[in-house]
């Protein structure tokens, strides 16, 4: 199982939408902006804080395209609320409010579908070392993930499209959890790189296609390896 760095998930989406994005997780959802972080390419990436997570919204400069995601839902747990209470964000992304507890979200979970649920179960229990809590439901620390069987699910585009696109995990160390993934068969999207002395990240994919970064911090692991 990964050797979590943080308890929380992050979650990444992108967007052509920024202002209006912002109306809605920051002024209507009450999301805390934590900080802006120029990623290149024409993207700024505005961090907002999620219940000991990161959303992370990825403003594009160029137009986005509209590849499948296997990513639906964002789910947020809210004592405001006394049942569960769907919105969608101007780039029309469900985001559900729940009453902490509700389906195990006792501070964020997350919604993904796929044609092939007993190999996405494969995946999250031996690969990322979630804990199942439920039917087609699992808990990797703070985070619970959703599993939503469709046969039709096509398989994740690239990341760079609108929508949620991708999941992120902070670890200790970056390059043994992605040799350990890639061993497993997980299939290797990018291979370990430092991002100067900030972080460095490697990507993997799941049996969808849908796109998970795997992180490892200075902030929160100290100095990153040579």
């Amino acid at each position: 199982m990964l050797a979590l760095a943080k308890p929380a998930l992050d979650i990444g989406l992108s967007t052509n939408r920024w202002d209006a994005m912002r109306a809605f997780y920051v002024d209507e959802l009450g999301l805390p902006y934590e900080e802006l972080l120029p990623v290149g390419g024409g993207v700024r990436q505005h961090r907002l804080g999620l219940r000991g997570g990161v959303l992370k919204i990825n403003d594009n400069r160029s137009p986005l395209g509209d590849e499948p995601t296997g990513y639906r839902r964002l789910l947020i747990a809210d004592p405001t609320v006394d049942e569960p209470v769907t919105r969608n964000d101007p780039d029309g992304l469900a985001v559900t409010l729940v009453p902490p507890g509700h389906g195990g979200v006792e501070a964020v979970g997350f919604e993904v579908a796929t044609s092939d649920p007993e190999a996405y179960r494969r995946f999250a229990t031996e690969a990322l070392g979630a804990t199942p809590i439920a039917e087609h439901t699992y808990q990797l620390a703070t985070t619970v993930i959703i599993v939503a069987d469709a046969a039709a699910a096509p398989r994740a585009g690239a990341m760079n499209n609108v929508g949620f696109r991708y999941i992120t995990v902070q670890v200790r160390d970056v390059v043994a959890e992605h040799q350990r993934l890639v061993e497993l068969g997980v299939e290797e999207a990018m291979a370990p790189r430092k991002l100067g002395e900030v972080a460095m990240i490697s990507m993997v994919r799941d049996p969808g296609g849908n796109w998970i970064e795997i992180s490892q911090r200075a902030s929160l692991t100290g100095p990153l390896p040579d």
